[in-house]
């Protein structure tokens, strides 16, 4: 949504930005009506949606990097086991079949979205939680729904969905101005109570807004912030000696966030190193109990 027409300067008016961002919002949704209601490039939706219903689901988006998901479903099935471990595919390149391979090694159940017509990080992600929404999430009728960055990683048992109990939603909180939103990369949501809602979990650019702040008007404006209970977040440089700015790595309780494309570039490839280490011994607890037997998620017969 474009601001309130009270909220534009003079100077926005002389530059038309009232009229030129109504016509890109327009636009963006005419794209994102058109894209919600395009097949799936690989898994039975139907079947998606039926394995989901009446229960907790962990959605996340998967984009070209199978070491990750590698990692997130070592954890999650050794540290959140209970809710269903969904990985959706927005993959644009061959990955997608690395990516499949885990899904299926771990028994988490798999969608390869469609072909995402945006080029930008931000709008391709958000558009792919869209999609979700409408066609898997919103036909599935879970008892609650979340959405994860596909570098987020739990280092010890979680429950991201105990604090729905006094609360309609729950994740790391992100404002600009007077308004806020949830991060799309942790978010948690009861579905009951959102399931009548226009949700759009897009971007609100010209609020300010990243992913999910599309959101800001039909849910989150009606809510008291300081009612809310948060994660507990911080930052720190991945190796001590460098500014955070620099290589951050960003915890939400007990996850650990690579924040992938953030820091230096020449400095990304150390970071994954540091990551790889940080996760080290909880990557050998999960191989330990899946090597004991632990049991996966789903089986066949549950799809």
């Amino acid at each position: 949504m474009p601001k309130r027409l009270a909220e534009y300067t003079l100077l926005d008016w002389r530059h038309l930005r009232p009229l030129t961002q109504n016509y890109k919002t327009l636009r963006y949704r005419l794209v994102n009506s058109i894209h919600v209601h395009r097949r799936a490039r690989k898994g039975d939706v139907g079947a998606l949606a039926a394995c989901i219903r009446g229960k907790k689901v962990l959605v996340t988006i998967a984009f070209s990097d199978p070491q990750l998901i590698e990692w997130q479903a070592q954890l999650m099935r050794t540290y959140v086991s209970q809710p269903v471990y969904l990985i959706a595919d927005n993959s644009p390149d061959d990955s997608a079949e690395a990516i499949e391979a885990i899904a299926e090694r771990h028994g988490s159940p798999y969608v390869r979205l469609p072909a995402n017509p945006w080029g930008s990080g931000s709008r391709s992600h958000g558009i792919s939680m869209n999609w979700l929404w409408r066609n898997i999430i919103l036909p599935g009728e879970p008892e609650a729904f979340g959405f994860l960055d596909h570098d987020l990683f739990p280092t010890a048992p979680d429950d991201p969905f105990s604090a729905l109990s006094t609360q309609d939603f729950y994740g790391f909180v992100r404002s600009f101005g007077p308004r806020w939103f949830l991060w799309a990369g942790f978010c948690m949501f009861k579905f009951d109570n959102v399931r009548h809602k226009p949700l759009d979990f897009g971007q609100d650019w010209f609020a300010g807004l990243d992913t999910g702040g599309g959101n800001w008007e039909v849910l989150y404006r009606h809510v008291d912030r300081t009612m809310l209970s948060e994660p507990r977040s911080w930052e720190e440089p991945f190796r001590p000696g460098l500014d955070i700015k620099d290589g951050p790595l960003q915890w939400f309780g007990a996850w650990v966030h690579e924040v992938r494309h953030a820091g230096r570039p020449e400095l990304r490839a150390e970071k994954r190193e540091a990551l790889g280490l940080l996760l080290a011994p909880h990557l050998a607890t999960a191989q330990a109990s899946i090597a004991a037997g632990d049991p996966i998620r789903l089986s066949g017969a549950d799809m």
